[in-house]
């Protein structure tokens, strides 16, 4: 029995599960929409927005400690690169994560021009543009859409999985109404004492 035992395992022991997060991670925040089995989907949800609220929280921290002295900036700095060491221990070695497009060409570093190719990694696109870009929301920053398609192989449900853009909200299927407030219970009539026969 697995009473109170939360979340999948997916068919891997504990390695294999959290190999297999740090890589559809990855490739979530590279290409900010992905296609998956909806059990994967759904488990790889709070891992990605784990990730996702460190990045956030460190972006507060320097921002909130900027032109407030330089104890303070030192004092924010110090958090930052906490909460990125943390993602980096979720998010595992960073070593040949570099940032692909669609056609498995590394990226080119707008900054350096057209003939150097950008070392930008996923965790530094994770600090540098995630988590401003959500520093206003205060969590969901993934969708789960179901798909028709079922996987060929063993015809598995598959989903897509995607980051939200800057701005945008999640839509209901169907709105939810607020909840009617409850009739007052009338008091219940009292019976007048009944008098013995005689």
């Amino acid at each position: 029995m697995r009473h109170r035992k939360a979340g999948r395992h997916l068919n891997r022991n504990a390695a294999h599960r959290r190999s297999l997060f740090r890589n559809l991670a990855r490739a979530l925040f590279t290409h900010e929409t992905i296609v998956t089995t909806l059990p994967k989907a759904k488990e790889l949800r709070p891992f990605a927005e784990r990730l996702i609220t460190l990045a956030k929280k460190a972006h507060a921290a320097t921002t909130l400690a900027d032109g407030k002295g330089d104890a303070d900036e030192k004092k924010a700095r110090t958090l930052a690169l906490h909460y990125r060491r943390q993602a980096m221990a979720l998010l595992g070695p960073t070593h040949g994560t570099n940032i692909y497009d669609k056609e498995g060409k590394a990226q080119i570093d707008p900054v350096k021009g057209s003939k150097k190719i950008s070392n930008d990694t996923v965790l530094k696109k994770l600090f540098r543009e995630l988590g401003p870009r959500y520093a206003d929301r205060p969590g969901g920053y993934t969708r789960v859409i179901k798909r028709h398609e079922r996987r060929l192989g063993d015809a598995g449900t598959t989903a897509v999985i995607e980051l939200l853009k800057a701005g945008e909200k999640k839509v209901r299927m169907v709105e939810r109404k607020p909840a009617a407030a409850p009739a007052p219970i009338a008091p219940a009539p009292v019976a007048p004492p009944e008098t013995p026969a005689t």
